[in-house]
């Protein structure tokens, strides 16, 4: 009786999921952290009061399911020179309040901890931006798993980089090489790697540090799936010499019903009325026939670019709905250039211009949408698959050119726009996009030539996958189950290690 007890206790487990603060990584988090809820998990979510506002209409719905999840909140530290609410990074945070938010960050780190400590968890998931928390795991005698933020192409292509350092063999910046020991041959130049890659600064040892602290995890989750990048999975794990499963595409796993769709994300301060006005919009379209073009988060274009993406769009002579976030410059130019053009295409009804945030989950599943502009972003790149829509690539920063090699040289599903240096997320970029190059990815993303109509039927079929991926039997159903057992298989372990020691 007394072993059939402990099973029943080790069948219930009981995480607490840490997310970053900034939103391309904290609702991927806060998505697993509803996905493993979901499946019987019991889970508490730790962040900051204004993190919370974020996601927690979802986790009210999820509880209100039946799932057994909710968020602990931790008073962000009170910093000199912060406003009360800062607590995040996005496009609009300062460059002088990033490093006073991270200031925060840091001294969190206590606090969190101690409700590790209090709220005794079976195991932990963290962003890979806390490197600490495979330590605070190894206290409490309890496993790890760490939320790696984008694809393993990406991370595989990085490791490729730090290992055999291919961009020192080269004589200039724009010289291309080949990054070794990958199941493809890709090409890069100096310019489209990192600045931390190019040269040693803070944040290649905080990378380092990540790194080292995942090799030390129990394991790590990606929100991928194998028919999408199986083959840099396997390598990922190879190189890396860890546990890890591809659990996605975790969006589509949890946000299946509208509500969730229009929920997601700043939809609360942001979103009010925007999702009938789009949609109403897109009704009245044919099918296939709209692009939508989108930037993330976290980007920040001068109005330079701004204008030659405008008149790209226009020429194109497709309709679209733009995304705009308004440039971080001090003039109105750019401002005032926007109202205009938003006036005009409004009036021809070929455009529709979304300000800040959007609906993206329910303009992108949405039978007008042909095909995606996209910074390569992996949240956008999985919600677009998902969708199984081509893409035009046009990556900025992170790892935003490592995915636009999966997109346009490995899977084929994307064409490039024609980007060609990385810049930090906070920074204006000197290089300008010319419309022409716009305007040719755009006519091939739309057209009806072979090689669009091939892009199209290869993304559908990507799609499809997907939707097989979380469904039971699936590749991504199948590891969760397995991953679960073998957190259940430590659990009962350790339980019975302490039934033993009072024996």
């Amino acid at each position: 009786m007394e072993n059939f007890a402990v099973e029943v206790q080790a069948e219930m487990l009981k995480a607490i999921f840490l997310p970053f603060i900034s939103t391309s990584h904290l609702i991927p988090v806060v998505d697993t952290a509803r996905l493993f809820a979901m499946h019987g998990v019991d889970v508490t979510i730790i962040t900051t009061p204004a993190n919370a506002t974020i996601f927690q209409t979802s986790i009210d719905r999820d509880s209100a399911r039946g799932h057994s999840i909710r968020t602990r909140v931790v008073k962000f530290p009170q910093v000199a020179g912060l406003p009360e609410g800062m607590e995040s990074f996005s496009a609009a945070t300062p460059q002088h309040i990033v490093s006073k938010i991270y200031q925060g960050l840091s001294l969190l780190q206590e606090p969190f901890q101690q409700l590790f400590r209090d709220l005794k968890p079976d195991f932990i998931v963290s962003d890979m931006f806390y490197p600490w928390t495979v330590d605070a795991a190894a206290e409490l005698g309890i496993p790890r798993l760490i939320c790696v933020g984008g694809s393993y192409i990406a991370h595989s292509a990085q490791n490729s980089v730090e290992v055999f350092a291919p961009h020192t063999k080269v004589d200039s910046d724009t010289e291309s090489f080949l990054l070794p020991g990958l199941p493809h041959e890709l090409k890069m130049t100096r310019l489209q790697l990192p600045d931390w890659l190019r040269a040693p600064t803070g944040y290649t040892y905080l990378m380092k540090m990540m790194k080292e602290s995942e090799k030390k995890s129990y394991g790590s989750l990606f929100n991928s799936f194998y028919e999408l990048e199986g083959s840099y999975e396997e390598h990922y794990k190879t190189a890396m010499g860890t546990k890890s499963w591809s659990v996605g595409p975790i969006s589509l796993w949890v946000n299946q019903d509208d509500s969730d769709k229009e929920g997601r994300g700043h939809a609360k301060e942001e979103g009010k009325g925007k999702e009938e006005g789009c949609l109403t919009w897109l009704n009245s379209k044919t099918g296939g026939s709209v692009l939508y073009v989108s930037f993330g988060s976290m980007n920040n274009f001068p109005t330079s670019q701004l204008v030659e993406i405008a008149h790209a769009l226009e020429d194109s002579g497709h309709d679209f709905i733009w995304v705009v976030r308004k440039s971080k410059e001090s003039e109105d130019v750019g401002d005032a250039f926007l109202e205009e053009f938003e006036e005009r295409v409004k009036a021809s009804n070929k455009g529709y211009l979304i300000w800040g945030w959007a609906p993206q989950l329910l303009i992108l599943e949405h039978p007008a949408i042909g095909a995606v502009v996209t910074h390569c972003g992996w949240n956008t790149i999985m919600e677009t698959v998902n969708a199984g829509l081509p893409m035009a690539t046009w990556p900025l920063f992170a790892e935003q050119f490592y995915n636009e090699k999966l997109l346009v040289d490995v899977l084929r599903i994307g064409v490039a726009v024609g980007s060609k240096e990385w810049k930090n997320w906070n920074e204006l970029r000197d290089e300008t996009v010319k419309r022409e190059d716009i305007g040719k990815a755009i006519a091939l993303l739309m057209g009806g030539g072979e090689e669009s109509l091939e892009m199209r039927r290869k993304a559908k079929e990507l799609g499809d996958a997907a939707k097989k991926a979380i469904q039971v039997g699936g590749s991504s159903h199948t590891k969760l189950k397995e991953l679960f057992e073998e957190l259940k298989s430590v659990k009962l372990q350790k339980v019975n290690h302490k039934i033993k020691g009072k024996t």
